[in-house]
């Protein structure tokens, strides 16, 4: 996977409480990067995703959470993490994470995260609303609206 799959990018600097014993990003740290970029992800489209879930009782479940480690990230590199929403099911948004160097082209990390929209009294799915895909469709042309 390379840069050019991604839009929306977020940078990161590997701290010292991120690595391990061997130097390298600690590898939990990786599902913290992806869930603070998907965050940012959504402030870019203007999309509020604290205030919509509470204002319609309506939020994202984690349901899926997958890392592929091709190169390791060490303390003090800058990173960058992208994020794109792949694939809108039903009631499901599938996201692409890679990691890459600061300028680079390769990603040290993939990923895939799936979110399920859930109604949080029941946490059952509910439909993704016309508007939320219309939304993201703007910045993801593969998707449609």
């Amino acid at each position: 996977m390379s840069r050019e799959n991604f839009w929306f990018f977020h940078p990161f600097r590997v701290r010292y409480s991120e690595i391990d014993g061997q130097g390298v990003v600690f590898n939990a740290h990786y599902l913290t990067y992806f869930d603070t970029t998907i965050t940012e992800y959504f402030r870019a489209l203007g999309f509020d995703q604290y205030a919509d879930a509470k204002q319609s009782g309506i939020d994202f479940h984690v349901v899926k959470s997958l890392i592929e480690y091709k190169a390791p990230a060490r303390f003090d590199q800058e990173i960058d993490v992208g994020a794109r929403v792949a694939r809108i099911g039903n009631s499901s948004l599938t996201f692409e994470m890679a990691i890459f160097l600061k300028g680079g082209n390769e990603a040290l990390i993939t990923g895939e995260i799936v979110w399920v929209y859930t109604d949080q009294q029941s946490h059952r799915p509910v439909a993704i609303p016309a508007s939320m895909r219309g939304l993201i469709a703007t910045r993801e042309r593969h998707l449609s609206a």
